[in-house]
């Protein structure tokens, strides 16, 4: 049986071009709201990666993305959020694009049909046993991830999928295929939409989740987030102040000495 692209079935709606807006509007979020329940039934298989991320990680092991297009685009925006977020550096959660950089703005063309690139690229970072792999494509049909995804297994790295149709080419490379299936898109073929809103929900839980484990977050707290604005300086501040049962002034003389809510906590429980 040939595979079947559900992400190129046509929409369940039609004649969109003569829809009022208001019609347009609650179309998508009739649509949107299959997402979080697609997403929710591969948490076992989401549950399975963190678990071996998590290991990894604990030995020097880093996570690469890898993805074309939208898919890319998001890979490279999680990895982006994880420094600020949780004050871990760039060379942790590390997100390749087809194309590169310049893919991230415009179309490269044909830049997501090399078999061979990915893992050229991945090569470049001396990646090892301890790394995991996740490859993203909405289609599962991306020769860029495929070929990424086909080396790094065959050379003992944790492999992951995250794709939009189920049992697709991209899955069968990776050791853990992680398939929110959320249907035709409002658009036919535009998984912008609901394929790359799953795609973000899946990644944020890998990222969240692993950074959790890894002690990055204290109660609820981001405490080791960068202080690169105002409103995080007050915000940590805050942190501090609750923490500690500092005024607001004492908080942030402690904050900015420090450079972290964490550093400062523990600089203060250390009597420094």
């Amino acid at each position: 049986m040939a595979f079947q692209k559900i992400t190129e079935s046509d929409s369940l709606y039609n004649n969109l071009e003569n829809m009022p807006v208001r019609e347009l509007l609650e179309g998508i979020n009739k649509e949107d709201q299959k997402i979080a329940l697609a997403v929710k039934k591969e948490i076992p298989k989401i549950e399975e990666l963190v678990k071996g991320i998590v290991k990894r990680m604990k030995r020097g092991g880093r996570i690469f993305y890898m993805g074309a297009g939208t898919s890319g685009r998001l890979g490279v925006l999680d990895a982006s959020e994880i420094p600020p977020t949780y004050g871990m550096s760039n060379t942790w959660v590390i997100g390749l694009i087809a194309g590169g950089d310049t893919a991230l703005r415009n179309p490269v063309e044909a830049a997501e049909d090399d078999l061979e690139k990915g893992w050229q690229e991945l090569l470049a970072y001396k990646i090892n046993s301890n790394d995991t792999v996740i490859g993203i494509a909405a289609s599962g049909t991306t020769p860029y991830v495929i070929g990424a995804l086909r080396k790094a297994r065959e050379n003992g790295l944790l492999t992951a999928s995250v794709s939009c149709n189920p049992d697709s080419p991209v899955a069968q490379e990776a050791d853990i295929a992680i398939e929110p299936v959320v249907g035709p898109e409002f658009v036919t073929g535009s998984t912008r939409m609901k394929s790359g809103t799953a795609q973000k929900m899946v990644l944020n839980m890998i990222t969240t989740s692993t950074m959790i484990q890894l002690g990055r977050v204290k109660g609820n707290r981001m405490v080791n987030m960068q202080l690169t604005n105002q409103k995080l300086v007050d915000r940590g501040t805050r942190m501090l102040m609750e923490e500690l049962h500092l005024d607001y002034k004492q908080a942030k003389r402690l904050l900015l000495l420090h450079g972290s809510v964490k550093k400062a906590i523990d600089a203060f429980n250390n009597g420094e």
